[in-house]
């Protein structure tokens, strides 16, 4: 996460942070169905109102470096020097969080997530979002670029990346095939739009 700058950014992130860490032990030693968000918002010794203000529903607290991955995603694609490649910019970003959440204290929260039909349901959710952001970025690279069904299509395979490796017993071998996938798709996207675009010329 970015640091934050001024006093009252930082408390802030403090504070979002404590309720966040204060939910994550809830749910592990409760269940996640047993805890309420008051019961969260009690033990985190803040209202209601001010755990709403820093995450939407009772699922994005689980989730709680939702909004930073997204974030990251994008940048690897508007944010990269001019000479570097896409791809092995992205796949840096998948690779962190997939060794984020393949560590030692990540199998409790696995666990819990999918034996909750709601936590299920808010990460495909949330994964379809980062997917449609991430093609809205690689549409608005240089042109000539992909059509917006082939940047679609590789945000969803980079997307998915990340949980296909997340499952794999060799995580890092697992990203080396998928990406391996993914460049040969997207240089043949945009070789589809660089003829296309000679043609349009001639």
């Amino acid at each position: 996460m970015t640091a934050p700058t001024g006093r009252r950014e930082r408390k802030k992130a403090a504070t979002r942070q404590r309720i966040a860490d204060t939910a994550l032990r809830l749910f592990l030693e409760r269940g996640y169905d047993a805890v309420g968000i008051r019961d969260v918002a009690a033990e985190a010794d803040v209202a209601v109102t001010t755990l709403f203000s820093h995450f939407p529903s009772k699922e994005a607290l689980v989730f709680e470096r939702d909004d930073e991955f997204e974030r990251r995603l994008v940048r690897a694609v508007t944010d990269r020097a001019p000479d570097e490649p896409l791809v092995p910019a992205l796949r840096r970003e998948i690779q962190a969080l997939v060794r984020h959440c393949t560590g030692a204290d990540a199998d409790p929260v696995w666990r819990m997530i999918v034996e909750s039909p709601a936590l299920r349901a808010y990460e495909e959710s949330m994964r379809l979002r980062h997917a449609e952001s991430l093609a809205a970025a690689l549409s608005a690279g240089p042109r000539p670029a992909a059509t917006p069904t082939a940047c679609r299509t590789i945000a969803r395979f980079v997307i998915d990346a990340y949980s296909l490796a997340r499952d794999a017993k060799d995580p890092d071998a697992a990203l080396e095939e998928i990406f391996r996938m993914v460049g040969a798709a997207w240089e043949a996207a945009c070789s589809s739009a660089r003829a296309a675009e000679a043609g349009g010329q001639r």
